[in-house]
């Protein structure tokens, strides 16, 4: 299929590479010509056979808002519009209703998989009608993990986006509970080899999971953690998470209490999140307080621009954004 893809950062341009590598023809926009195949959202829309797909990766917000709303006055009746970003679904239920009027479909899309999703694939939570979806499903089809799962239709506008905030307050809680038993394990003083601990829990136990994985990854190039600071960032999921636990009358304590254990975070220097900052620095290349990992953003004193301004003026990139927690 042909496809334009607006935002090229960390994932977007990965996404970019991982449906061309699926024979597909995409035409990335960014603003920042050196990463962009076209100089403006009209030429990329020219460039497109009709009905036309549009994916955006943009930062959540208003920078998703603006796109939406320039992409539906160049659009035509029967084109599609993908928000791949991290908004929340409430945004998807305005930008949907703008567009209804010209006949322009609106899909939300919750892309899980970090910086890690060109080779291992993305995991996709998409929500909206089946006739726009129908459009769609070729990109779907590539960008997902090989097998059976990794991608589904959650439901209508909004679905997609909402199931990927609660996957990020799961994430969030299960971050905090991996953190707080290695803090533990490390204060205690019985243990030898912390790591050697949590690198036998990746077979046989009931905890094994990729978390665990990059967990072990991060304190075999960090022993200790002690290049990290116990500093870790929300990217605003885990707090709507909580709040549509709240208006559901859904007790979420677990979720809750990872959320205020990162607000903790900016009045001390935890050990606890020094090992959250180590994980998402390697699940989604997030930055950290620190020179980072192998394969994480470039550190300030190696000379390298800084990651997070360079997504931001590209209008590029969803790290936590579409990124992860």
């Amino acid at each position: 299929m042909h496809i334009g893809l607006v935002g090229l950062g960390k994932m977007g341009g990965n996404m970019r590479e991982r449906l061309r590598r699926g024979g597909h023809t995409v035409v990335g926009y960014d603003r920042n010509p050196d990463v962009s195949d076209v100089a403006s959202l009209a030429e990329m829309v020219e460039q497109l056979p009709s009905p036309k797909v549009v994916w955006a990766m943009v930062p959540a917000g208003d920078p998703t808002r603006q796109t939406v709303a320039e992409l539906g006055g160049l659009l035509a009746e029967g084109d599609v519009i993908v928000d791949g970003g991290n908004s929340r679904w409430t945004d998807d239920l305005a930008n949907a209703a703008s567009l209804e009027d010209k006949g322009i479909g609106y899909v939300d899309c919750g892309v899980s998989g970090g910086v890690w999703g060109l080779e291992n694939g993305y995991a996709l939570m998409y929500g909206g009608d089946a006739a726009d979806i129908e459009k769609v499903q070729p990109a779907f089809d590539t960008l997902k993990p090989e097998g059976d799962f990794g991608a589904v239709h959650a439901g209508k506008v909004g679905a997609g986006h909402f199931s990927k905030m609660v996957h990020n307050g799961i994430e969030y809680a299960i971050m905090q509970a991996y953190a707080e038993g290695w803090e533990l394990l490390e204060k205690a003083e019985l243990t030898d080899n912390v790591t050697e601990v949590f690198r036998s829990w990746r077979e046989g136990t009931v905890i094994r999971s990729w978390l665990l994985d990059l967990m072990v990854a991060a304190l075999d190039e960090d022993p200790g953690l002690s290049q990290i600071a116990g500093y870790a960032e929300d990217s605003g999921e885990g707090r709507w998470t909580v709040e549509a636990g709240i208006e559901n009358a859904v007790a979420t304590p677990a979720i809750t209490a990872a959320l205020y254990a990162r607000f903790v975070s900016r009045q001390d220097d935890s050990p606890t999140m020094k090992a959250i900052a180590a994980m998402r620095n390697q699940f989604g290349g997030h930055a950290v307080k620190t020179a980072a990992p192998r394969g994480g953003d470039a550190a300030p004193d190696q000379g390298a621009p800084d990651q997070s301004k360079a997504a931001e003026q590209a209008g590029a990139g969803s790290g936590t954004e579409a990124g992860e927690s």
